[in-house]
C-alpha cells in the first residue's frame, strides 16, 4: 500500500486531534531514526500505525483480545494498553502489514519490553515526546533525547510509572521490565543515569 493510502486508512480510524498526534509522532520518529541510525522508512511506517486502534471502542478491543488470542493479561491492566496489541493485529489483518519489526514497534509502543529493538525505542520515545505532548517531565525527555535515546526512554517510563502510582493504578509488568533492562544497558555502557 502506498503512503497516501496508508495515511487515509489511518485517518479513517480516529478523530482529527488524534491524527495530529500521530503526525507529530511520525515527524519525531523520523528525526530520531536519523539521529540514532534507525531505518527512517520503518520508523515512518510504525509511527503512522502506532495508534491505529486507539479510538476504537473498548468492547471492540476486548473482543479482539479474547477472540484473536492476544495476551489475555492485557485485560487485567489499564485499557490504555489495549490499543497497541489490538492495533498490531489490526494493521496486519486490515492493511496487510507483514513486517514483524514494524508490528512489534506498534505492539510495544505503550508498554515497552525487554530487549527493545532500535525501532521499538524510536517509536516509543517519539510517542512520549512529540511536539504536542505536555506533561510534567516531557521537556527533560526531549532534552535527553538530543544525546541519549536510552536515557530519554528511561525518563519516559519513569514518568509513566510515577503517573500510575499517583493514580493508584497497577503497572503493566513489561513496562517495569523494559525500564530495568534499559537501566542495565546504560550501566553496562559505563554511563550513569542523569536524574
Amino acid at each position: 500500500m502506498d503512503r497516501e493510502l496508508l495515511i487515509e486508512a489511518v485517518k479513517r480510524q480516529m478523530p482529527e486531534k488524534r491524527y495530529r498526534h500521530v503526525a507529530g509522532v511520525v515527524d519525531t520518529a523520523f528525526v530520531l531514526a536519523q539521529r540514532y541510525g534507525g531505518d527512517p522508512d520503518k520508523a515512518w511506517l510504525a509511527a503512522l500505525l502506532h495508534d491505529y486502534a486507539k479510538a476504537w471502542q473498548t468492547d471492540r478491543m476486548e473482543r479482539i483480545i479474547r477472540e484473536q488470542g492476544l495476551p489475555p493479561e492485557l485485560l487485567e491492566y489499564d485499557k490504555e494498553l489495549w490499543h497497541a496489541h489490538v492495533g498490531a493485529w489490526a494493521v496486519r489483518e486490515e492493511l496487510g502489514v507483514e513486517d514483524e519489526e514494524v508490528l512489534d514497534a506498534v505492539r510495544y509502543h505503550t508498554s515497552g519490553r525487554e530487549n527493545m529493538t532500535l525501532l521499538d525505542r524510536i517509536v516509543c520515545l517519539a510517542d512520549y515526546m512529540e511536539p504536542s505532548r505536555a506533561f510534567p517531565g516531557v521537556e527533560r525527555i526531549r532534552e535527553l533525547a538530543e544525546t541519549n535515546l536510552n536515557e530519554a526512554l528511561v525518563a519516559g517510563f519513569d514518568s509513566t510509572i510515577v503517573h500510575l502510582l499517583e493514580k493508584g493504578k497497577t503497572i503493566f509488568p513489561l513496562t517495569v521490565l523494559a525500564r530495568n533492562d534499559l537501566v542495565r544497558e546504560i550501566r553496562a555502557a559505563g554511563t550513569t543515569i542523569k536524574s
